[in-house]
């Protein structure tokens, strides 16, 4: 979106919003902007909902348990969403964080937790998984919080990808594949809904890599002759799709 009012702070509400419109916080976000902002009175902020683009909204109240805001103008329009599914084996606590923030900075649409064999963390506070999202969103100044389903077995997942995901085809980081650069394949796939799934640090299990390249939707590619953790490697894979055949061109 444009870097207009880049120094106001951004919050992500759930309401429709369209001028003149007036709402009240909840008490985190009236608590964040009132106490730790010292927000008052006449100050402003600006409000997105992944719907009605962002809108410059003047606070009315400024009570720590709900501030009150009337919108003002609109200040982007809404900014199509992307189609990137994102799929991953879910990290340890500060990675984890580091991933889902990333991957919304990175214009995802879905950011999809894996289980698989060797993922090292199995049980997810999903609640948390969303706030990060959220929270990245706003200091990214995103206006598409992607959606974040909870966690599913990499079994589920193969088994009910044609039903679930039609022909969107699935590229897959393996780090068995031959070293090589991942440009040409991701090429090959430009006008194809596509998804990157990104294993656990101790990579897929045999059985789960024979799986995943038995399926008639995934394609392998190799990130390159270093190893790279989870964390980096879905950072260069996105950066990668989103540069070759994404929403960076």
């Amino acid at each position: 979106m444009p870097r207009t009012h880049a120094a106001l702070p951004r919050l992500h509400v759930e309401p429709d919003l369209a001028a003149n419109a007036q709402l009240t916080l909840g008490k985190e976000q009236s608590l964040y902007l009132a106490a730790v902002l010292r927000k008052n009175v006449d100050d402003e902020v600006v409000l997105f909902n992944g719907r009605d683009g962002a809108w410059r909204a003047r606070i009315t109240s400024d009570s720590k348990k709900s501030v009150g805001l009337e919108l003002v103008e609109q200040i982007a329009p809404q900014s199509p969403s992307s189609d990137l599914w994102y799929g991953f084996a879910p990290l340890k606590t500060e990675r984890l964080d580091y991933v889902i923030q990333k991957a919304t900075e990175m214009g995802v649409s879905t950011i999809q937790p894996v289980i698989t064999r060797y993922t090292q963390v199995a049980r997810l506070k999903h609640e948390r998984l969303v706030a990060n999202a959220i929270e990245a969103a706003e200091q990214c100044e995103v206006l598409n919080v992607p959606a974040v389903p909870t966690e599913i077995s990499l079994d589920r997942l193969l088994d009910s990808w044609t039903t679930e995901q039609g022909n969107r085809k699935l590229i897959l980081a393996d780090e068995g594949e031959n070293v090589s650069s991942p440009v040409e394949a991701i090429a090959a796939l430009r006008g194809t809904p596509v998804g990157i799934l990104i294993g656990p640090e101790g990579g897929f299990s045999d059985q789960e890599r024979a799986k995943l390249r038995a399926q008639p939707f995934v394609v392998p590619v190799s990130l390159g002759p270093r190893i790279l953790r989870a964390d980096t490697a879905a950072v260069a894979a996105l950066a990668v799709i989103q540069a070759i055949i994404g929403d960076w061109r």
